[in-house]
C-alpha cells in the first residue's frame, strides 16, 4: 500500500522518500489533498514486456532472409510521384 505523503513533506524529506523507495516502500505524493504523483521502486523489464521480446524473437527465428538485390539510398528513399 503507497503512504501518501504531502508535496511540502516529499520535498523536504527526499534524500529519505528516495532510501525508502530503495528498500521497496512506495508513495502517493499529495498537493491540497489530491494524489499527483507516485514514487515507487525502478523496476526491470516488466514481465510482459519480456514475455512480448520472447515472442517476438522466436517468431524472427523461424522467419527465412528473402534476398531483395541490392539498391541505392535513391531507391530506398523513392517517393510516389
Amino acid at each position: 500500500m503507497d503512504k501518501a505523503v504531502s508535496a511540502a513533506e516529499a520535498n523536504r524529506n527526499f534524500s529519505r522518500l528516495l532510501r525508502d523507495v530503495r528498500e521497496g516502500r512506495s508513495y502517493v505524493v499529495t498537493a491540497h489533498g489530491k494524489p499527483v504523483a507516485r514514487i515507487v521502486p525502478a523496476a526491470g523489464p516488466s514481465a510482459v514486456a519480456a514475455g512480448a521480446r520472447a515472442a517476438l524473437l522466436a517468431r524472427l527465428a523461424t522467419q527465412t532472409p528473402v534476398d531483395v538485390g541490392r539498391w541505392s539510398r535513391d531507391e530506398l528513399y523513392e517517393r510516389d510521384r
